[in-house]
């Protein structure tokens, strides 16, 4: 659930849509997402002083709040 709702956010933000990638690595208590974009669109995902990450990071862990899991969202070159 978490996944798609990530992949619907970074799809909304870049120019190419085709190329983000969300991959879920779990663990016992809690689940990192690696997010994948295009080169280009990497700066318009962290955005200004990494305010768009921050905002990322903020909306997925109160998403994952309600799930009672921690979710950590890592950003691939």
């Amino acid at each position: 659930m978490l996944k798609e709702y990530l992949e619907f956010i970074a799809k909304s933000l870049v120019n190419k849509p085709d190329e983000v990638l969300v991959t879920e690595v779990p663990g016992e208590q809690s689940v990192v997402y690696e997010l994948r974009v295009a080169k280009e669109d990497l700066g318009k995902i962290i955005g200004r002083q990494g305010r768009t990450a921050r905002a990322v990071r903020i909306l997925l862990g109160a998403a994952s709040t309600r799930l009672k899991k921690r979710s950590f969202l890592e950003i691939v070159e």
